[in-house]
């Protein structure tokens, strides 16, 4: 059959809500696979990791694909646990919609909140599936009115369920054709479509509209209700509910029908050149590396040449060529032939250097890097057991970077590397990466959340340095130090004429800079700065490069001295969910720890408070919130950015390694 789409739909999800079984049913039911795998027996298509099955847990985002008459559906099985949000980030970038899981046990877990506010600001067309049904203690109306608080007000349910929480619990749909169940989805669907609600509400007196009148016209038929379900979806304004059971299979055939007819394919893109973007690439120890792309406009084939962009750390845009060697579309039956075609997902070879996060297209065309979750707040310091392998060690780990841009890894002394981490489930499995596929034992020290320096001013300074038996200076170096744009990280320029300095002196002076910043006044790294070379001179053919890294150091500390810097550590923004009596008492515990409340509402059945908490007070915090409501506390928090310290600094910059061990 010839299939006239592609949809590109990711699976998200809480950890353990059942992505992983739901990608499973929907490839068994479809026909894409002849058994059902298990997390538990660790068969299943996508956790094809030795490290994913053997925790049961998704660490890469993974695809495969089944057919729906003429649609084509690629499945994104992405993590849930909050550790690899990266890998989320990715995956979210090229997705036509998405289906969010929720247990209908657990009901609206914190991780849950943080997708579903990142999905509803990018008005992704998401459907929410109610899994395991079958499971003690599902719920489903009280379910619905949680999802209505705390997720998307604008929740329509597709199906009912009979038996629930018992092992005969099935999944009907509702039929639209039925008036009385028409009526009472078009009252929920006409909070977000107003041509519904035109046809619900009719004029009241005075003009002003009333419930209950005779409407404008005839009531919705159900091809209308259709029709306004799909447009709003589309839009983001609205969720369908599907109510189910991966492991049984139950409610799966409506969440089918829901992707294929809801969610609409993403525009195809004009011209003729290909674009598209890299959302993951793998590379087994050893083995050729493999790059998942998915293409926007124009075609790709083997053997076609391409150029992929992207942003170096100090915001150039950075260009790699290559030739395409091998190319598998996703979908596809291994040796087609055929080209990548835009909305389509392919598997491409031969570009040894090619990048997670790369884009495709010309490098104007390129869009703006953009960041769904913060960047990591964590950094640890990593060393081999056997020094020996030190080396080894940071080559391994820079490989793993380059699969996840986030993880990002720098030189540290005595050997060590610096990681940057979102928490320790990934400090975990790093360890046991580097040991299962690279053969390398390493220790990694506590975590420390990542305090940094940002200049306060501008600072100047001047340095000259002679030999004795010579006249006249043999190196001179003038820096100025000065703010930088937030994000935009250390920045090396020139006020100076260009040639004035032969170009192993520039760039023994820039090299040097760039690493004097790796410690501050504070002992931290200093970032978001602009470090400006505005004198410099030398001896010919008398100096060295070695006279300019001697005395590069001894400037910018000075410079930096007199401009002054702040420091500044990371931030969780919070929600916390708490019983009416508890209020007092965990708002006088947050305000002890250095939270900001930013809004208090409620007061009804519960109170929500929100705000931002220093990182390193999280994991106390949470540690208290049991004792403070006697265990019926919830709490959401998510990192938010950094902000100047406040008080001493003291505390805060010992909770990075940088402050302690130095740079490199």
């Amino acid at each position: 059959m010839l299939l006239s789409r592609t949809l590109n739909i990711g699976i998200l999800a809480h950890v353990d809500a059942g992505k992983t079984s739901l990608t499973e049913r929907l490839l068994f039911d479809t026909g894409a696979i002849g058994r059902l795998g298990s997390v538990d027996t660790g068969d299943t298509c996508t956790d094809t990791g030795e490290l994913e099955r053997q925790r049961g847990i998704t660490i890469r985002s993974a695809v495969a694909s089944f057919t729906v008459g003429d649609t084509q559906v690629n499945l994104l099985d992405t993590p849930g646990h909050s550790d690899f949000a990266a890998e989320v980030e990715r995956a979210l970038g090229v997705l036509d919609g998405a289906v969010l899981l929720l247990s209908a046990v657990e009901g609206v877990q914190a991780r849950t909140r943080v997708l579903m506010k990142t999905l509803r600001r990018l008005r992704l067309p998401t459907l929410l599936f109610i899994n395991k049904i079958d499971r003690t203690g599902a719920r489903d109306e009280a379910l619905l009115a949680d999802i209505r608080r705390l997720l998307a007000p604008v929740a329509v349910p597709m199906t009912s369920v009979t038996g629930l929480g018992t092992a005969r619990a099935d999944a009907v749909p509702y039929a639209l054709e039925d008036r009385r169940v028409r009526a009472r989805i078009a009252e929920v669907v006409a909070e977000a479509d107003e041509s519904i609600l035109a046809q619900l509400v009719g004029p009241g007196p005075g003009g002003r509209e009333q419930a209950g009148t005779a409407a404008d016209g005839p009531e919705p038929t159900a091809d209308r209700l259709r029709t306004a379900l799909a447009d709003r979806t589309a839009d983001g304004s609205l969720h369908p509910v599907y109510f189910g059971s991966a492991l049984g299979g139950q409610g799966v055939g409506a969440l089918i029908e829901g992707m294929v007819r809801l969610i609409p394919p993403a525009p195809i893109g004009t011209g003729t050149e290909p674009r598209g973007t890299v959302f993951a690439v793998h590379q087994p120890p050893n083995g050729e590396r493999t790059a998942h792309i998915r293409l926007y406009a124009g075609a790709l084939r083997p053997r076609q040449q391409i150029a992929l962009h992207r942003a170096a750390p100090d915001g150039a845009r950075e260009t790699l060529t290559g030739r395409i060697t091998s190319l598998e579309v996703v979908g596809r039956a291994p040796g087609d032939g055929g080209p990548l075609a835009p909305g389509q997902i392919g598997v491409i070879r031969g570009l040894p250097g090619i990048r997670t996060g790369d884009r495709l297209g010309a490098a104007g065309d390129a869009p703006a890097e953009h960041t769904l979750f913060p960047s990591p707040t964590l950094e640890t310091l990593v060393r081999a057991r056997q020094p020996a392998r030190a080396a080894a060690l940071r080559a391994a780990l820079l490989a793993l970077a380059d699969q996840d841009p986030l993880l990002q890894a720098r030189p540290a002394p005595d050997g060590a590397t610096s990681v940057l981490l979102h928490g320790e489930v990934q400090k975990e499995i790093i360890a046991a990466t580097l040991r299962q596929e690279h053969g390398i034992e390493a220790e990694f020290a506590p975590s420390r959340v990542v305090c940094v320096e940002r200049p306060s001013g501008v600072g100047e300074a001047c340095e000259e340095i002679a030999r004795r038996g010579h006249t006249g200076p043999w190196a001179t170096v003038g820096l100025r130090v000065e703010p930088g744009a937030r994000g935009s990280g250390p920045v090396f320029t020139y006020e100076t004429e260009l040639g004035a300095l032969p170009h192993g002196f520039h760039q023994a002076v820039e090299e040097t800079a760039l690493a004097t910043l790796h410690r501050g006044p504070h002992g931290l790294a200093v970032t978001d700065c602009r470090v400006v070379l505005t004198r410099s001179g030398f001896v010919g053919p008398l100096s060295t490069a070695g006279d300019f890294r001697a005395i590069t150091p001894v400037v910018l500390r000075r410079a930096l001295d007199r401009a002054g810097t702040r420091v500044y550590e990371p931030y969780h923004a919070f929600e916390a969910e708490l019983p009416l009596t508890a209020l007092a008492p965990v708002t006088a515990r947050l305000a002890a720890l250095g939270a900001e409340l930013a809004e208090t509402s409620g007061g009804r059945h519960s109170w929500l408070v929100s705000g931002s908490l220093p990182a390193r007070r999280v994991q106390e915090f949470q540690g208290l919130l049991p004792g403070l409501t006697h265990g019926e506390g919830v709490w959401t928090s998510h990192p938010s950015g950094d902000r100047p310290v406040r008080g001493p600094v003291r505390e805060a910059a010992a909770a990075s390694p940088w402050a302690r061990e130095g740079s490199g």
